[in-house]
């Protein structure tokens, strides 16, 4: 899953930020009215158009990816989906939830698929009113691999990894709570090109349902991460042992989703220095990535989305390792985690990003572009409620207009 996130939902920001914006921190946790000098500002580059290949996006604010769990047992999109994406389509581009690209993906309870008939028409009114309202959204590609549970996926699929490397600790079944995460099964090289194509397949239904891009969830501890992990990836054959070699799937699930549907539409998610799900920082990291980051580069993906899990407890991404991803990759930087307004503002105008993904603060706000943009308080997320079924916590926050 994107998060299920450990910290309360008021401290969406790392302490370094908390200490050089106290306001910033009372405000988002009362809802109160932000200080002056956060006004509307019309030359701030954040609320500034951007383009990402044809894309035309009304500012540089996107929505990060966040796992909700409102879709149904068999994993097809809601009605009430098409509604909170809808409500959302003021930022410049929304990220949706992750999506599995097939039934070996599903690790969670309710999270949405994009590989049947069904699943396609389900996505098809979140679409239309995203696009409706004028916003753009992308289909993010999440295959959990070995964080999963049988129980949470259909009936036949098989929990997939690497390696036969099991993920300590447990998650949230429907059917009987908390249980130990299903060992996984190490993939044959069949399994493997099965699996590379489920990602095609799964990209060119997402330009069917009307997505305008998709996104590789490369972060977190799932499937494509497992591969660039040698603690989880302990292969010997083309696909592990050396960084290029561990890198081989992600830059064939990249080039051949971009072969089908156009690189500019393929964006990808990183987390180099993630801890989420039993990754752990390795040797020459920075080094690997900047190696991978060039790679993508040259395939031309629409953009990186680099994701820093410091706010919510995690080591920081080094500002040098940043760098370096933005420099080898020479495209459109997305950069995620616990940002603020004024944070963000600063990141943008030096230049280290094109755009800034809000993740939390948008669960709560559907209106959080205009709430930036007029510099007023913002509700506060009810952590009850971020996985449970239903429209409670989904569809009932306030707007300014009501």
């Amino acid at each position: 899953m994107h998060a299920f996130f450990p910290l309360p939902a008021c401290l969406f920001e790392d302490a370094r930020r908390s200490l050089r914006h106290p306001m910033m921190i009372y405000c988002k946790i009362t809802g109160g009215e932000v200080s002056p000098h956060l006004e509307h500002d019309m030359t701030s580059k954040l609320f500034s158009p951007y383009r990402i290949g044809d894309l035309e996006l009304k500012n540089r604010v996107a929505m990060a990816p966040m796992t909700r769990c409102r879709a149904t047992a068999d994993h097809t999109p809601t009605e009430i989906m098409a509604d909170y994406y809808g409500a959302r389509a003021s930022g410049g581009l929304l990220i949706t939830e992750g999506t599995s690209p097939s039934p070996n993906g599903t690790g969670y309870a309710r999270i949405p698929g994009i590989w049947s008939e069904a699943q396609v028409e389900g996505w098809k009114p979140v679409t239309k009113a995203v696009h409706d309202a004028g916003g753009k959204i992308a289909l993010q590609l999440m295959h959990t691999g070995r964080v999963s549970h049988q129980l949470n996926m259909p009936e036949g699929a098989t929990v997939l990894a690497p390696s036969a490397v099991p993920l300590p600790g447990k998650m949230y079944t429907d059917q009987q709570g908390p249980q130990e995460h299903t060992e996984p099964v190490a993939m044959t090289e069949a399994q493997i090109e099965e699996t590379i194509q489920s990602y095609v397949t799964a990209a060119e239904n997402a330009i069917a349902a009307g997505f305008d891009m998709i996104e590789l969830h490369g972060a977190n501890g799932y499937l494509l991460e497992q591969f660039l992990s040698p603690a989880v990836n302990q292969r010997e054959d083309a696909w592990g042992g050396s960084s290029e070699k561990r890198a081989k799937f992600v830059l064939e699930v990249a080039r051949r989703s971009a072969e089908a549907i156009g690189a500019s539409k393929v964006g990808i998610r990183l987390s180099p220095h993630g801890v989420f799900n039993g990754i752990t920082p390795w040797e020459n990291l920075e080094q690997d990535y900047t190696w991978l980051a060039k790679k993508l580069g040259e395939l031309g993906l629409g953009y990186i989305h680099l994701v820093d899990h410091s706010a919510m407890g995690a080591p920081p991404v080094p500002e040098s390792t940043k760098a370096a991803i933005k420099e080898a990759f020479g495209g459109t930087i997305i950069l995620a985690g616990g940002y603020f307004r004024n944070t963000a503002e600063e990141d943008l105008d030096a230049d280290k990003g094109d755009l800034i993904a809000f993740g939390r603060p948008y669960i709560a706000n559907p209106d959080l572009v205009e709430r930036m943009e007029k510099g007023v308080g913002l509700n506060t997320p009810d952590q009850s409620t971020f996985y449970t079924p239903g429209a409670e916590g989904y569809l009932d926050y306030p707007t300014l207009e009501q």
